[in-house]
């Protein structure tokens, strides 16, 4: 018989509307408004490491494209709310990404991501450590924040300058865990070291806050050029609660030429990988050529705080029902 029973507890579904209720007060608070952005739109994420769902549409579509995509996030049309002069706003609301299911991935998620005008992401990392310790004292639990660069976090955890170091020894600082190196470039290596060798030592009572990345990972980020002759960096930070990453943040992009570009750079590496193209948004392009004001803008997994919140490894746990009973 299959079973038709919740995958959470209902004590972890009551959780869940507490954090719910505890996001939108803290944001009260500070004066951001809460928005609701489409779910499906014409345009899809580029990229290369995100699959994105899509679907046919049968009605009438006024001479606009009939394949539409699910949002993997709500990062593009929260933007151009920003450019049409909305103010700090955020949105906690479900996301959709293909492939990705198992104990910590689900097909579709609950993300909260905000956008806050005049902050960099330095300082929206602090507010986003500071959420995150409002969630948990929720469960009557606290932690220490860290902040780190990434070059300084390489160097403490495996002695290695992941921006000097060859991929020869980025490879050789995996050590006895096995990889098919098939394909796979410098960013792609320093990502595995960073999920196998890095993560699983983080202090499970502390907030790591990791912030200017290779530029090469720039993703939606500007791009500082440091100083000396050292290699520039992406001004982008990603949170971690003990090995669980729960945020990735951004010092925004407002240049709509090098967004396009990136776009483009997306759209060569997704077809040399043989994968779905999804459109350009060129409403975001022109939303940027129109003005996007100086910001700064995360995006937060609900239901993995909920499992940092719960101590638990598995996401069917915060969820009323997982994939497999969906």
């Amino acid at each position: 018989m299959r079973d038709w029973k919740p995958s959470a507890t209902h004590a972890a579904l009551r959780l869940r509307a507490r954090l719910n209720a505890a996001i939108r007060d803290f944001f009260a608070a500070r004066g951001v408004l809460e928005v609701e952005t489409p779910v499906m739109s014409q345009a899809g994420n580029t990229e290369p490491n995100i699959a994105s769902f899509a679907l046919e549409f049968s009605g009438r579509t006024d001479g606009g494209p009939r394949t539409r995509w699910l949002r993997t996030s709500p990062e593009h049309p929260l933007k151009r709310l920003l450019c049409a002069g909305i103010g700090d706003c955020y949105e906690l609301g479900r996301v959709f990404r293909d492939g990705e299911a198992g104990r910590r991935h689900n097909p579709e998620f609950t993300m909260l991501e905000w956008y806050r005008l005049g902050m960099d992401h330095g300082q929206l990392a602090s507010e986003t450590a500071e959420l995150v310790r409002m969630a948990l004292a929720l469960v009557g639990r606290d932690a220490s924040v860290e902040p780190v660069t990434y070059r300084e976090l390489y160097l403490r955890e495996l002695g290695l300058d992941p921006m000097l170091a060859s991929d020869d020894e980025l490879r050789a600082a995996l050590g006895e865990i096995a990889i098919d190196p098939e394909g796979l470039t410098r960013d792609d290596w320093l990502d595995l070291l960073m999920t196998h060798r890095i993560q699983p030592s983080l202090s499970p009572d502390t907030i790591t806050v990791m912030r200017d990345y290779p530029a090469s990972q720039c993703a939606l980020a500007r791009i500082r050029a440091s100083e000396d002759g050292e290699p520039p960096v992406a001004e982008r930070f990603e949170l971690y609660l003990g090995p669980l990453e729960l945020a990735n943040g951004y010092h925004e992009l407002d240049d709509a030429d090098e967004q396009r570009a990136r776009f483009e750079r997306d759209h060569r590496v997704r077809q040399a990988r043989d994968l779905s193209l999804p459109a350009i948004d060129e409403r975001l392009l022109d939303a940027l050529a129109h003005g996007l004001p100086h910001c700064a803008g995360v995006a937060l997994g609900v239901d993995r705080l909920l499992m940092a919140m719960l101590g638990t490894g598995a996401i069917a746990d915060v969820l009323a029902f997982d994939f497999t009973r969906a």
